[in-house]
């Protein structure tokens, strides 16, 4: 049975400074934006922190506090559009 292939998560660092850097545009605390999102602090800081195992519920809540949304690309940095209701 062929090993699954692992990848470098290359990309963390690169959402968690977006996160960040719109917090910080908006001057909003960790705190202010963990309550505008309805969110613990500790997510907003794992968010921003990079770590792998925040739950993809709260990265959207946060997101969309920012005013922002998390979209899907496929790797050639084509949108993928979403489904519809199921």
């Amino acid at each position: 049975m062929p090993e699954p292939r692992r990848r470098a998560r290359k990309h963390s660092g690169e959402l968690a400074g977006a996160f960040v850097a719109r917090r910080h545009q908006l001057r909003m605390t960790q705190a202010e934006l963990a309550l505008l999102a309805g969110v613990g602090r500790s997510t907003v800081q794992a968010l921003e922190a990079g770590k792998d195992t925040v739950q993809l519920d709260g990265a959207v809540a946060v997101a969309e506090a920012l005013g922002c949304e998390i979209t899907l690309l496929t790797r050639a940095g084509s949108p993928v559009p979403p489904l519809g209701p199921i």
